[in-house]
């Protein structure tokens, strides 16, 4: 779909371009009847003045975006800190956005590629679910980093590039491992249910190594997080920790799918007067600082984060040069066995 521009508002509403200018912005020498039959079409049409063509000197064309789903999350922060070391190199700037969890953020993408003049867009946590022909209105390259495993199934590879571990396989690892230690009641903390998303991929890995391992599922010891907070979030972990031991329901384990859910986890456990980890054990996923640094120090699945920023980054420049049209590359996580996990008694 081609992008709306300012002649085509000015034509739709029959005046010239400079009066639909003037009441972009706000100026007083316009009629208060036109301005507002402007804005209304303005509305209608999903047209989003572009503000740095105002003032080209100024504003520098070598830009990419950050679209970050999670913002909260550490793991985000220590990829976004070498992603602008390396966008500095090449002397592009940076916009980093925050997208809400309710947000749709190709709306949001659509609307920065219109007022910032990106040249290219990394998408960066969350979940994705949505058509080729939504997506394709995006007319610059992009990469989705950290969820390209969690992409619909829908959605034709070659339309765009990823970069990500494979949750499910390493959601696996981390039961199976658990269960190595004899935990057969092992709870999980997940979030995200919708198809195709990171969370759900990491509770289909949890129920992939309980069924080959034998052990029957049970709903009862699947917590979704709350919708209402962060989802990945030390706040969210605590509370749905809390709900889950006022259950009653019994385990001997619980792995957060999330490190900074399993920090909060650990609190809720903590204030309970369980011990971990003779009494819970307690797993996670991400591999972030935090977790090293808590007492007790926690078990997790750590993904390569430099790695994956510093791929990610790589890629999309080489998309933008040219040199690359779309590439899928999984890199592979590690266990990573710390405090907070030991044999079920």
């Amino acid at each position: 779909m081609p992008e709306i521009t300012i002649k085509d508002i000015a034509k739709q509403c029959g005046v010239g371009v400079s009066t639909v200018s003037r009441a972009i912005n706000n100026h007083p020498d316009i009629n208060q009847e036109t301005k507002n039959m402007i804005m209304e079409v303005i509305k209608s049409t999903g047209f989003v003045p572009n503000n740095s063509a105002r003032n080209l000197k100024r504003i520098d064309a070598k830009s990419i975006a950050v679209l970050v789903k999670g913002i909260t999350n550490p793991l985000f922060s220590d990829m976004i800190k070498v992603i602008e070391e390396e966008t500095q190199k090449k002397k592009y700037s940076l916009v980093l956005k925050h997208v809400e969890y309710y947000e749709d953020e190709v709306d949001v993408a659509l609307e920065l590629v219109k007022e910032k003049r990106l040249r290219g867009i990394i998408f960066l946590g969350g979940y994705f679910f949505h058509s080729e022909e939504k997506i394709a209105n995006l007319t610059v390259p992009y990469i989705f980093s950290t969820i390209g495993m969690a992409m619909s199934e829908n959605i034709n590879r070659a339309l765009y590039s990823s970069v990500a571990v494979d949750d499910r396989k390493e959601s696996h690892g981390m039961t199976s491992y658990l269960m190595g230690l004899g935990h057969k009641a092992i709870a999980i903390l997940s979030a995200e249910s919708e198809s195709n998303s990171i969370g759900q991929l990491r509770l289909e890995g949890y129920k992939d190594a309980l069924l080959e391992a034998g052990i029957p599922f049970d709903e009862k010891l699947v917590r979704q997080v709350e919708d209402d907070i962060e989802h990945y979030s030390m706040e969210n972990g605590y509370r749905t920790m809390k709900k889950l031991i006022e259950s009653g329901e019994k385990f001997t384990a619980v792995y957060a799918t999330a490190d900074m859910l399993a920090v909060g986890a650990c609190r809720a456990l903590l204030e309970a007067g369980m011990r971990i980890p003779q009494d819970v054990s307690v797993a996670g996923y991400d591999g972030i600082d935090v977790g090293k640094y808590y007492n007790p120090a926690i078990t997790t699945i750590k993904q390569p984060v430099r790695e994956m920023a510093e791929t990610t980054i790589k890629l999309l420049f080489d998309i933008i040069a040219g040199r690359k049209s779309y590439e899928h590359i999984v890199f592979p996580a590690k266990l990573v066995v710390r405090e907070s996990t030991g044999p079920a008694e």
